[in-house]
């Protein structure tokens, strides 16, 4: 493996860490956006039955809001339980923003990385091509500094694309789950709405 990194050259230690703050994300993410951590099954089965039985105390509001994301939207509604059905559902609204920013956390960073990754290796072909031309001289080109400029070039245009094919995976499925997320959140937060105006009809 070092033999590899010292053949690619230095633009390798770029992609290299790339590479690592890339999986380190990816981690994060896949470790962070659980559907059982988001949306738990049956927290608003509970929180209707919390509100039914008239149960509904700061004490009860703080607990469900720093239990996940939908309990932080579902807070807001209780907090507002009393409020014209516009209020309410404005107030779910903005903690619905608020947990969408908490959602896509890192997620431009990753759609960042790989989108530079496969310029960071095109980066490497140039400066590998720069070796090439430099072991022209009027006398001839030096073989082992042609060789180490091919090296240069092809190895970080193949670590470039490595990179950037799986990262660009990744936060493409990230950024479809965070979307599902934020709509069925949306849709519990509704339905909590209409249990709270049906009832006082």
């Amino acid at each position: 493996m070092l033999a590899i990194l010292q053949a690619a050259g230095w633009p390798i230690w770029l992609l290299l860490v790339a590479s690592i703050v890339a999986t380190a994300l990816i981690i994060e993410r896949l470790l962070y956006l659980r559907r059982s951590k988001i949306l738990p099954k049956k927290l608003l089965d509970e929180v209707v039955q919390v509100y039914r039985s008239g149960n509904i105390t700061p004490d009860v509001i703080d607990k469900l809001e720093k239990s996940s994301p939908l309990g932080v939207v579902l807070s807001s509604a209780l907090r507002n339980i009393d409020s014209p059905r516009e209020v309410m559902k404005e107030s779910i609204e903005e903690a619905g923003s608020g947990v969408a920013h908490t959602l896509e956390r890192f997620l431009t960073t990753l759609g960042t990385i790989a989108t530079l990754a496969p310029l960071m290796g095109l980066f490497g072909t140039v400066v590998g091509m720069i070796e090439i031309f430099g072991a022209q001289n009027a006398t001839g080109s030096n073989p082992a500094q042609l060789a180490h400029g091919i090296s240069v070039a092809l190895y970080n245009t193949g670590f470039g694309l490595a990179i950037a094919m799986p990262t660009l995976v990744f936060y493409r499925h990230f950024r479809a789950l965070v979307d599902s997320f934020i709509i069925e959140m949306e849709q519990q937060a509704v339905k909590f709405v209409d249990v709270v105006h049906c009832k006082r009809k």
